[in-house]
């Protein structure tokens, strides 16, 4: 399937109260005649879905818990949708609204959740506009096998994939060299090792350039959001783990670069404002103004880089070895990597000890599952569940013990 012009493009958005879904709603209100929003999914925050099936009037909206249907119908009763909004919920609400006709799903949603709706969608014909990390990671090498099979294109939303995505077009496979994704460096980028190790909750969070959520805060200071955008590029742009690149760069200006065989690179610039690459999925493959500063280069002066540090930050060489050691290993590496940041957000763990659960679980899998390959949903929730498992023995036998470095072994 292609993603032709046309006068409305019909979009399906799943997790449309959160900060994408909400990022893609503002880009749609600023261009009406362009997008209609067909069908929305979203979790708990129902006033605010209700305020959206009434502004937008998607024919299907669903809410994570069933007994929030009715409280949705009631509400939407007495306004100008009323009657012509199906509600629904749970799992099998994701998949209606992931597979309403439509020409574009906006895969927004958080965690292993999103990974089933995207494959329906996929299987239903419909081009998937990405933002959805743990789809790649988990089933990345599925999800391509699939996409190419009902010839549909995924269109990545993350900053640093949608600028590759931009920076490839029209180019041949043949002719990359190498994809150079950048990242910040994180709020330990200038620190000593042994003050790293040492580090609170408190100063792991506080991030120089970005405002996030808790998890992706502790993954930027660990490096290892940078290692899950590897492993998200290896299979959105099907390129060797050996030929993708990560360079810090500060400023967070260029969004990442893709260097040609005749040894030019392409880089994407801009303020870090996330309306850019979802304005580039949704408009694709035209582009839409949006109401946003420019970038001054005069201003901004200069543009830093430096290598990250792998020996400080190890979790970044983690999902090189992941990716390149079987279809599976990331989703281990991903779920282990949730339960350890979870320990150290809850101070069961030190900062180091994250990097050291990670590469426990990931060796044990690796010592008896070298190679598997993720052939279905199922083969993927069964690394994840193993992972979590195993990850969750580790912190039993070694909560507490710096300088623990124990491996688990078992059935991943």
């Amino acid at each position: 399937m292609s993603i032709e012009s046309r006068t409305s493009k019909r979009l399906a958005i799943l997790g449309s109260t959160g900060s994408i879904g909400e990022q893609t709603l503002d880009v749609v209100a600023g261009h009406p005649d362009r997008f209609d929003v067909v069908s929305i999914a979203a979790g708990r925050r129902v006033e605010r879905l209700v305020e959206q099936a009434r502004q937008f009037s998607p024919g299907v909206v669903s809410v994570a818990d069933p007994a929030n249907v009715s409280v949705i119908r009631d509400a939407l009763a007495t306004s100008e949708v009323a009657g012509k909004v199906d509600v629904v919920s749970g799992d099998e609400g994701l998949l209606r609204v992931a597979t309403e006709p439509n020409d574009l799903v906006v895969a927004g949603l958080v965690g292993a959740v999103g990974l089933q709706p995207v494959l329906a969608a996929i299987r239903a014909g419909y081009a998937i506009g990405l933002a959805n990390k743990e789809v790649m990671v988990m089933a990345g090498a599925l999800v391509r096998r699939e996409a190419a099979a009902h010839d549909v294109p995924v269109i990545p939303i993350d900053s640093e994939h949608s600028a590759i995505f931009q920076c490839l077009a029209g180019s041949s496979p043949n002719e990359v060299s190498r994809l150079i994704l950048t990242c910040s460096g994180g709020p330990f980028r200038t620190w000593e090792r042994e003050r790293i190790e040492n580090a609170t909750v408190e100063e792991a969070l506080a991030h120089p350039n970005w405002s996030m959520g808790d998890k992706i805060s502790i993954d930027s200071a660990t490096l290892m959001n940078k290692g899950l955008e590897v492993i998200e590029a290896r299979w959105l742009f099907d390129v060797e783990a050996e030929r993708v690149d990560v360079v810090v760069h500060k400023q967070s200006i260029i969004h990442s670069m893709v260097e040609y065989c005749d040894r030019s690179v392409l880089a994407q610039l801009g303020l870090p404002d996330m309306r850019v690459p979802i304005a580039v999925a949704l408009a694709y493959p035209e582009r839409v103004e949006l109401d946003l500063p420019r970038l001054d280069l005069v201003e901004l002066g200069r543009l830093d880089f430096e290598e990250p540090d792998r020996d400080r930050f190890p979790c970044l060489d983690l999902a090189y070895r992941a990716v390149s050691g079987s279809e599976a290993a990331p989703a281990v590496l991903n779920a282990a990597n949730e339960v350890a940041v979870e320990a150290f957000l809850g101070r069961r763990i030190r900062f180091p000890e994250i990097a050291r659960l990670n590469s426990a679980i990931l060796e044990a899998h690796l010592a008896d599952h070298a190679g598997q390959r993720v052939d279905d949903l199922d083969a993927a929730i069964a690394a994840d569940a193993w992972a979590r498992g195993a990850a969750s023995e580790w912190l039993v036998k070694n909560e507490g013990d710096s300088d623990a470095d124990s491996s688990v072994r078992g059935n991943a």
